[in-house]
């Protein structure tokens, strides 16, 4: 009669407990931050270009586009021995 009542009080105990968890966090919505840092890394995991990265990153942030390129001097040889006026080499 004895285990009988025990493993009942532990039965409604346990039941009890778990009702009693709070929710897990995956039903909860996701803040805004954590929405802008999920499509961030989606966005690192899709293999594009460098230029198309920037596009859409700039766009997911809200910031603005930086230009990226080359400057006007172009591609130097590092076995070319140039001196560039106003630069040291």
């Amino acid at each position: 009669m004895h285990r009988l009542l025990t493993v009942c009080l532990l039965l409604v105990t346990a039941v009890l407990a778990g009702c009693a968890t709070h929710p897990s966090p995956e039903l909860r919505p996701y803040t805004a931050d954590e929405s802008k840092q999920l499509a961030l890394e989606a966005l690192n995991r899709r293999g594009l270009s460098f230029d198309e990265y920037q596009q859409q990153r700039a766009a997911l942030t809200g910031q603005p586009q930086k230009p990226f390129g080359f400057d006007r001097s172009g591609e130097m040889n590092a076995e070319r021995s140039v001196t560039l006026q106003g630069r040291p080499s």
